[in-house]
């Protein structure tokens, strides 16, 4: 047993049942504000600009829309948004890095807005990006929806990692073990952990009121990755590519609602490929 997995049996009987009537347009709201700043950062994401630039423009953002950026000071981060290119997998850190022609980056922001928190991420490619990458990206999406739309009452968390596990795996992607969503709420990380990958009918059973994030993050080589020293930036061992996607979810009594939709229809890969 992995410790993610450790972690998530442990903590099973504290998932909050949240009050749909309640909750729902409170996520509803901070989601739409998260994806509006990645949709803000559209025409931002550019050859030639710095991650720490996006990072600036997004924490204004957040700022200007009476929000407040979630990752600031959170166990010592020091930014609003994670940027991690190419082969980073998660966490990396905004500063000087100029986004080259090629490049793919994933750009995750978390919003607290009237005390709930919205996040979500999505990739962006820069200028001629290769077919490899491309792909990859679109795997990512596709095995995170196959994720989101196994969620629904009496379905369990292993089904919902079984969804993008085997499909990814079919892909020829690995799945990347170490990382997993999380619940979500007034509380940014909490129980349960949510694996991206799974056997059927195993895990919590997925109850009307649930919050968390679905994130897959997948590899064209092997599914492994290491911390570099910051304590904070994952990266692939082998240097092969790395993508993201994520969005918040609640159950429903009939399935599913995805918070963070983007408002202006910019979810998918090539809607995003930046000029």
């Amino acid at each position: 047993m992995s410790y993610a997995e450790a972690e998530a049996y442990d903590r099973a009987g504290q998932i909050k049942i949240h009050d749909p009537k309640v909750a729902f347009p409170g996520m509803a709201a901070a989601g739409r504000l998260a994806a509006r700043c990645l949709d803000m950062l559209v025409a931002e994401t550019k050859e030639g600009v710095t991650t720490g630039r996006l990072d600036d423009l997004a924490r204004q953002f957040v700022f200007d829309n009476g929000a407040l950026p979630a990752c600031v000071f959170y166990r010592g981060y020091r930014h609003t948004i994670c940027t991690s290119l190419n082969h980073t997998v998660c966490h990396g850190i905004p500063g000087d890095r100029m986004l080259k022609d090629g490049d793919i980056v994933n750009i995750d922001v978390t919003v607290i807005l009237d005390g709930w928190h919205g996040d979500t991420s999505r990739m962006y490619g820069i200028g001629e990006v290769a077919r490899k990458a491309e792909r990859l990206m679109d795997v990512t999406y596709e095995a995170m929806m196959r994720g989101i739309n196994a969620v629904k009452p009496g379905a369990t968390l292993g089904d919902l990692g079984h969804a993008i596990q085997s499909y990814a795996e079919g892909e020829r992607t690995a799945v990347v073990r170490e990382f997993c969503g999380h619940g979500l709420g007034k509380v940014f990380h909490d129980a349960p952990n949510i694996l991206h990958f799974g056997k059927p009918g195993q895990g919590a059973v997925l109850k009307p009121g649930m919050i968390f994030t679905v994130e897959p993050m997948l590899n064209l080589g092997s599914p492994s990755v290491k911390v570099l020293g910051d304590g904070w930036t994952a990266v692939t061992k082998d240097k092969s590519l790395s993508a993201q996607y994520e969005h918040s979810v609640g159950v429903t009594e009939a399935g599913v609602e995805i918070f963070t939709k983007s408002p202006a229809g910019l979810d998918q890969p090539h809607a995003i490929k930046a000029a």
